[in-house]
């Protein structure tokens, strides 16, 4: 049922009469019938109200009266657009032309939106796109502040509140307060949901890390990652990142680790700890008695950047192309020069990138860009004559030649850092592809530095993929994926051993499902040992699980391997009736992911907020002269923006800062006009 209210105007002839407050009463009682149309007004005659239910009040005549009603959803969607201004007359919403409204025809209405503002097509969208109710808009700004990490006082901006009157005029946002109560709402019933989950969960992996902003706060982030055992999905979920204001030793983090598990319900769950070789970490891995597996990616990175460090000519070639990067991005001459060649020669209008001295494959993606734009590079240069020496034709060749050894690098460590996908049981796999593409590398490389490189990470390879398959978390993942089994392996013998373990995994699997034959039986009254019948069940019973353990994995191993895309969890999925003990093995092993990048994408966002916040404190310091944000790569342009504040600023350094934009640049030129900003 539609609501109405009436609102009445005197016209010049009706300002003397003066309504009388109960006839006004009785007009507002009733007079809305369930299908939305209006039964009141006077029976005389010339008033436009006619209605014979009305009490006859002909000084209703002299009156105007407005029509104000929330029109049921199944009129005519031209009303979406019109106002009824009188009986008799429409206005419409978008342009105020004001049209005659007749034997509540809606067809001048329909003739004017078609001309003047749209077509039929969209005013039937309009009848069929169901208007939101408050509770959904509400979700629906909750979801946006929880999706994208927007502050609280997001409600408050001016814009966003203009944005929502346009398109719901009738919503009332709700205050910052209010939110606040929504988003801690909405964290209560997420982690009931996901600990309900966890603890549902055959087995769960944690990773961990440690980060610290720029205003040498520590923070501790976990996040837990297992198997769906219904639909046989990975999953991955954040447990915790908060501040962590102990001192980094393994007792401390131990605490904080087991109290977090404690809380989660997955006390007796965690298979495996995976973070990067910090000493307290594999130390609070002891103490939780749970194995430990050195993070993949940083294993990669200290192999190659030692690797790197050990060549004289690399280590030159390195320092060139990391000046001149420097100096195009510092300075807003050199870079619009760059951006003119560029243009000139038809090449990509890429930014050169910068290497992080503790990230390797920054250093990989300075040199690729550098040799995608040294013809642009050269010329701009020339053109420029700084007192910068470019790279030479034979080092641009170097370059192109270390790329070659380095492209499997970068590509294994891009596909070890999924978790969305199992990762575990591909690192053995990937370090054998790695192993035998150098050595197919060594022998098209014709550079001595090249060739050293390629020798380098040969060595150390080779020293790590022996340290791999004596892990018997990667081991098993390994064997427990279709798609590799004892292929993935560089040694047979090794690959035989984890087969053996498998094995006997496998039979302690079937053991624990059985029932155990002294609880069936009644107990003796003549005293507590165990009678040779139960002695002889219970060897029959472990000969028998070993006999069959040896029998599954075998046909398993016997089977062909799956194609490189498919999924592996569900290939345990449809096969869980075949091989019933190494399908709940596989959900206790396919979950470990393969390095600790969840944790550090966590930090990605939430290090924006945390160092943006961090720099209102500098914004406070007026007198500062010299400032260093280097090595702080999450600081947002909009954060480094408020630097202008800081007026006495004589230099700026933000190098491997992403924020520190082109545009950024020219803001500082025209507001630090005296500051040397070093990028």
């Amino acid at each position: 049922m539609g609501r109405a209210t009436l609102v009445h105007q005197h016209s010049a002839e009706s300002s003397r009469v003066k309504p009388r407050i109960g006839a006004c009463i009785a007009l507002r009682k009733n007079h809305v019938t369930d299908t939305g149309t209006v039964s009141f007004g006077c029976a005389a005659p010339k008033c436009v109200y006619k209605d014979t239910n009305c009490i006859n009040m002909s000084w209703v005549c002299r009156m105007e009266f407005c029509l104000i009603m929330d029109r049921p959803r199944k009129f005519s969607p031209v009303w979406n657009n019109f106002d009824l201004v009188t009986p008799n007359k429409v206005k419409c919403r978008l342009c105020s032309t004001e049209l005659s409204y007749i034997n509540k025809s809606t067809s001048s209405m329909l003739r004017h939106y078609r001309a003047r503002h749209g077509n039929e097509e969209l005013a039937d969208t309009r009848e069929n796109t169901p208007v939101p109710n408050k509770q959904a808009v509400d979700e629906a700004v909750v979801n946006m502040i929880i999706k994208d990490c927007q502050p609280l006082s997001f409600v408050e901006n001016e814009g966003f509140r203009e944005l929502l009157k346009l398109i719901l005029p009738l919503y009332a946002l709700p205050s910052r307060k209010t939110i606040k109560d929504l988003v801690s709402q909405r964290y209560e019933e997420e982690k009931e949901k996901t600990k309900k989950d966890l603890q549902s969960a055959v087995a769960v992996t944690l990773t961990a890390d440690m980060w610290t902003s720029m205003n040498m706060e520590a923070y501790l982030a976990v996040t837990g990652h297992y198997v769906d055992k219904e639909s046989h999905e990975l999953h991955s979920s954040v447990l915790a990142v908060q501040h962590f204001p102990q001192k980094h030793t393994a007792e401390n983090i131990a605490t904080v680790k087991r109290s977090l598990m404690e809380e989660w319900g997955i006390a007796g769950k965690v298979r495996c700890l995976v973070t990067d070789a910090a000493a307290n970490m594999a130390a609070c891995a002891r103490m939780l008695q749970i194995r430990h597996t050195i993070c993949i990616a940083h294993s990669l990175n200290l192999t190659v950047r030692r690797s790197c460090d050990q060549i004289p000519a690399i280590t030159e070639i390195r320092n060139k192309t990391r000046h001149m990067v420097t100096y195009f991005r510092s300075s807003v001459t050199a870079k619009e020069k760059l951006t003119q060649i560029q243009q000139q020669l038809g090449t990509p209008g890429h930014k050169l990138i910068n290497e992080v001295p503790t990230r390797w494959n920054s250093t990989y993606q300075m040199f690729e860009r550098m040799t995608e734009q040294k013809e642009a590079v050269w010329v701009s240069l020339a053109s420029l004559k700084p007192d910068i020496t470019p790279l030479t034709p034979e080092e641009c060749q170097i370059i192109e030649e270390m790329l070659r050894v380095l492209a499997p690098f970068d590509q294994a460590t891009r596909e070890l850092s999924e978790e969305k996908r199992v990762s575990g049981s591909k690192v053995i796999p990937m370090m054998r592809m790695l192993h035998i593409e150098l050595q197919r590398q060594a022998t098209t490389v014709t550079k001595t530095a090249a060739q050293q490189l390629a020798e380098n990470l040969r060595t150390r390879l080779t020293d790590a993929i022996c340290g791999m398959e004596s892990l018997s978390v990667m081991t098993l993942a390994t064997l427990l994926d279709p798609r590799f089994k004892k292929n993935g392996f560089v040694s047979q013998q090794k690959a035989s051993e984890a087969v053996k373990r498998r094995q006997s995994e496998c039979a302690e699997e079937m053991r624990s499902q059985e029932p155990d034959p002294r609880e069936e039986e009644p107990s003796s009254s003549h005293g507590s040992e165990p009678s040779s019948d139960m002695e002889v069940a219970e060897t029959q019973k472990t000969r028998n699980a070993t006999a069959d353990s040896i029998i599954e994995v075998q046909r398993y191993l016997a089977e062909t391997n799956t194609p490189r895309n498919q999924d592996p969890l569900q290939y345990w999925k449809r096969n869980q009736k075949i091989y019933p003990h190494l399908h709940q093995l596989a959900l206790k092993t396919l979950c470990s992911p393969s390095s600790s990048v969840p944790c550090e994408r966590v930090f990605s966002k939430a290090g924006e907020l945390v160092q943006d916040f961090g720099l209102q404190h500098l914004f406070g310091m007026r007198s500062l002269r010299l400032l260093s944000l280097a090595g702080c790569p999450l600081l947002t342009t909009t954060g480094l923006s408020g630097l202008i504040q800081l007026h006495d600023l004589e230099e700026l350094e933000l190098t491997n800062c992403p924020g520190a934009t082109a545009e950024l640049f020219k803001y500082y030129s025209q507001h630090l006009p005296h500051c040397m900003v070093i990028e």
